[in-house]
Formats: C-alpha cells, structure tokens, sequence
C-alpha cells in the first residue's frame, strides 16, 4: 500500500480541508463505555473527559501498550469486555482484524479523512481505521553526549558503535507496536537477513527492553540512557517540556506507523463504541493530541497538524507494507525470530 506521497502531502500543510465543518454528539445520550488506549496516559485522559462531557456516556479506560492489548482482547474474545481499541500502531489492529476479533464498521466520518487513513480501513475491510500517523527514529541526550566526546549519532548503523555499549533503550516488540515497527522497518530498509545482524549487533549496546514504546524518549530524557528508539514525536514530546535531546532521522530512511482504531467484536456497549468511533475522527477529538503534547499528525483533513510535528516531508519514508507486516503470520514469524535471534543472546 503506497501512502507516503499522501503522507508527504499532508506534512506539506495541504490538509486545511472544509474548515468550520465540526461533527458534534447530542450531550443527552446515557449508558457505558470501555476503552482500551494505547497511546500515552496523558493523552487518553483528556479524550475520555471531552466524549464524556459531550456524550455523557461513562467512559472505563484502561492504558496498555498495542502489544499488550492485543493480548488482552485476544485473551477476552470469549467474553469480550472491552469496547473500543483507541490508538496504538496499526500493524497490532491489522492483525485483530484478521483474527475476526474485531467488527466491520463505515464511519460517517470516512469522507474527511486522509487516504492513508481511509486506505487502512479498507484494507482490513473496515474493521480498523487510521487516526495518526508518525514516523519512527531514536533521540540522544545531548548533554550526556557532550560529556563522552563521541560525535553525534546520525543513523541506524551509528547505533552500533561501541561508544554507545550500554547506552541504548529500545521496547520488546512483543509488548511494544512501536518496537515491532522497528523490527519491520529494518527488515524492509536492509532485508531479513541484514536486518537480524544489524538487531544481534545492536543488542550488546541495549541495556534495557522497554514494555512501552515511548519509555525510551523519557529515559532519553531523564538521562537514564544515552539514546532511545522511538516514534520522533514521542521524543518531541520530551523535547517541547524541555529535555536536552535531539531528535534524529535515520540517513539511511526510516519507516511509520498509521496509529489506528477498532471496535472490538462481542463488546457489551456496541452503539456507544460506534458514537465514540465517530467522535473520534472529528477534527476537534484530533486536535486533542497536541493539548496533550501529542504530536501525531492527526488523520481528519480538517484537523490542524501541531506545528512542533515533525515535518514528514522532509523524512526519508520507506513505503512500508502494511499488509504484509500487519499480517498475523509475518507478525508472529518474526517476533519468534527476534526472541530466538535477538532477545535471547547474550551481551
């Protein structure tokens, strides 16, 4: 699926769209809703409040990373007690969808959305839709890397370097959709074999897996670790609150993620996750990321961009396979390889 030249579009500024056209919820309707997030606490608080003071639907939200409630709707599908999957990559919801673990749905909201988005859903067959894109790299703490002399990293090879032994946080890409973004990204950039050598290599200069995908950028910029593999705006983040890091695109090209959204077959509340599904891919809902020191590109076309965002643009994008890596048999094939291969080895 070849959507980088949308994405490139759309990080150009030329996503302005039919402004003042706000799609709005009567605030009279009742009952529950459970929301399972994965994107950052900070984020999903501030989404959950907003629907529930314009809905009045009580929202139970629980934070797992995409790898992790995968998991938990996969565990539940007996008895399913979430709703709605909101945020995460996409590559985790892909494979929900495969599953049949969640349900079709054709937002009303589908026409204002950017082709990379609406491409996601029909790609699953409308059981997921794109609600953000980013794209992956790696921050440093560049005060800690004044103090050791060695000179700015600048590429994925550079992370291979002894000077940063011990110095670098990645997440598990079991856990972590961000991790397996990685994991996909350096075998479409070099090839399989390539790409493993590079991650063994690289292994002796981890000194910790993460369980989320953004605790690298904070470890980043507590001073934790040196370097950390991340989506650039969860590092941008960092940067915004005032952390002394830079935000890095890899040389050789890096890929992203479509950040995306379902509604989770057998859930108890159907109409109201359809209510918050819609509401979420309003331009107001979007542009909540950015209060939140979000800094997704949002996929509503009328949805302002923040402007601290990295520039996609200007980022070498590799054209990732969503439907490839997204698949449950790829996906499950080359996390056993990276346990086996990579995970496992010694230091």
């Amino acid at each position: 699926m070849k959507i980088s030249t949308s994405l490139r579009a759309l990080a150009s500024g030329a996503t302005l769209g039919l402004a003042g056209l706000l799609w709005s919820l009567p605030a009279a309707a009742d009952g529950e809703l459970t929301v399972y997030c994965s994107v950052q606490e900070e984020w999903c608080r501030p989404m959950v409040q907003a629907f529930e003071r314009e809905t009045g639907i009580k929202v139970n939200m629980t934070r797992k990373s995409s790898g992790e409630t995968l998991a938990q709707v996969k565990a539940e599908s007996a008895n399913p007690r979430g709703d709605v999957w909101w945020g995460g990559t996409g590559d985790p919801h892909l494979q929900a969808a495969e599953e049949g673990l969640t349900v079709e749905y054709k937002s009303p909201m589908l026409a204002e959305l950017q082709p990379w988005a609406a491409s996601q859903a029909e790609q699953s067959g409308y059981k997921t839709v794109g609600i953000y894109a980013g794209a992956l790299g790696y921050s440093f703490n560049t005060e800690m890397l004044g103090s050791t002399g060695a000179a700015e990293p600048a590429c994925w090879a550079d992370l291979l370097k002894e000077e940063f032994r011990d110095e670098i946080q990645v997440a598990n890409p079991n856990s972590s959709g961000t991790a397996y973004t990685m994991v996909a990204t350096l075998v479409q950039l070099m090839g399989e074999d390539k790409a493993f050598e590079f991650m063994k290599g690289m292994h002796k200069n981890v000194n910790q897996y993460t369980k989320s995908g953004a605790a690298p950028a904070r470890a980043a910029a507590t001073g934790e670790t040196l370097i950390g593999i991340t989506f650039q705006h969860d590092a941008v983040t960092q940067a915004v609150q005032g952390a002394p890091v830079k935000v890095v695109s890899p040389c050789e090209g890096t890929g992203y993620e479509i950040g995306s959204m379902s509604i989770i077959k057998g859930g108890p509340n159907p109409d109201n996750a359809k209510k918050w599904y819609d509401w979420a891919l309003t331009p107001a809902a979007q542009e909540l990321g950015a209060a939140a020191n979000s800094f997704q590109v949002p996929s509503n076309k009328n949805a302002k961009a923040p402007k601290e965002a990295p520039d996609l643009s200007t980022i070498k994008l590799i054209d990732y396979d969503f439907a490839k890596y997204g698949s449950k048999d790829e996906r499950t094939r080359l996390l056993s390889k990276w346990d086996a291969e990579v995970g496992a080895a010694p230091k």
